[in-house]
């Protein structure tokens, strides 16, 4: 197969929110008769302000010219701390392969080119959150479980 990532760019906005809306369906398991205005909204916000102050990179997987797949990594800056001086951080995203196409490594190629984009920026921490079918993607490319971590379930009342 050849398969080129290309860089999305903000004039790919509508391309960047149907995939996106894509990822979110079926991740999140939204019905197609769901209506998601305002969450296509938001994203749409998202995506405008952060690809335009760089905090954000999404890139499309293509097959000629079809597009196959897609993925995003977001940039951001935390404190500075032993294990990250700069506190330069990524959160690597949205890694979608359509389905006819899983298995043969485009995902790996999604990740290894977001990942490539992060270190040219002098970032070496970066996250992500997986599904299980994900999950051997990730390994194979050398990211490593985080037991420490944990998320807080609801707001505080304060």
């Amino acid at each position: 197969m050849d398969i080129k990532i290309r860089k999305a760019e903000l004039t790919d906005i509508e391309l960047l929110m149907k995939w996106r809306m894509r990822v979110l369906h079926e991740v999140f398991d939204i019905s197609d008769n769901d209506p998601a205005e305002e969450l296509e909204q938001a994203n749409r916000i998202y995506y405008q302000s952060a690809l335009q102050a760089g905090r954000h990179i999404a890139c499309f997987a293509c097959q000629g010219e079809d597009i196959i797949g897609c993925g995003g990594i977001c940039l951001y800056q935390e404190m500075p701390s032993p294990d990250n001086f700069s506190g330069h951080c990524a959160y690597l995203m949205n890694i979608y392969t359509c389905p006819e196409f899983r298995g043969r490594g485009v995902g790996e190629m999604i990740v290894r080119w977001l990942v490539g984009q992060a270190v040219q920026r002098n970032i070496t921490k970066i996250y992500l959150e997986t599904s299980k079918p994900g999950r051997k993607l990730y390994e194979k490319t050398g990211f490593l479980d985080m037991p420490d971590m944990m998320k807080l379930s609801q707001p505080l009342a304060c």
